[in-house]
């Protein structure tokens, strides 16, 4: 199963990629898919796309959701830190 992760958009870089905070951890990523997005917005994150811009009270909900199911943010996600 995959899962879109939310993550907030640290940094706008050139050629449609950013850097996005995803529980602590951070990565690049393109926004090709969402170019509507902007520095300090949250986006879903599936496989190096953002593939949405949500609500940033959506993106907690998910967060939260996230912590208490660990085994659903895969292993480079340090959730045990975050709890």
């Amino acid at each position: 199963m995959c899962l879109a992760i939310p993550a907030k958009i640290t940094e706008m870089k050139d050629n449609r990629l950013a850097t996005v905070d995803i529980l602590g951890v951070t990565r690049d990523i393109s926004i090709d898919l969402t170019p509507q997005a902007n520095l300090g917005d949250f986006v879903l994150v599936h496989a190096g796309f953002a593939i949405e811009v949500v609500d940033p009270d959506y993106a907690q909900e998910t967060i939260d959701l996230i912590k208490q199911f660990p085994e659903l943010a895969g292993e480079d996600i340090p959730l045990g830190e975050v709890l």
